[in-house]
């Protein structure tokens, strides 16, 4: 069963290669989604996939690549229908 879950996260996260990480761990998983950065200075993804695998990218976005530093990571249901992994545009 799909579940999809959107992701707020926060800290030393950009100009990190957070979301290029991101991208290659969903590839890794199979997670499909978006991630991008805001201009508050936290990155923003959605994440769908099997349960397990959601919940292992979550477990990634709590550390993220070697050079962030998260803070915290906030976790809302998402909605959506994705088909890859994509980085998007700053909001």
């Amino acid at each position: 069963m799909k579940t999809t879950k959107r992701l707020i996260i926060y800290g030393r996260v950009q100009g990190v290669f957070f979301r290029e990480s991101m991208c290659r761990q969903a590839a890794e998983l199979g997670v499909t989604g978006w991630v991008r950065n805001r201009r508050d200075g936290s990155v923003e993804a959605t994440v769908q996939g099997d349960e397990a695998a959601v919940e292992r990218m979550i477990d990634w976005a709590r550390a993220g690549p070697a050079y962030a530093q998260v803070e915290r990571v906030e976790i809302e249901p998402g909605s959506g229908e994705y088909d890859h992994f994509e980085r998007l545009g700053t909001v």
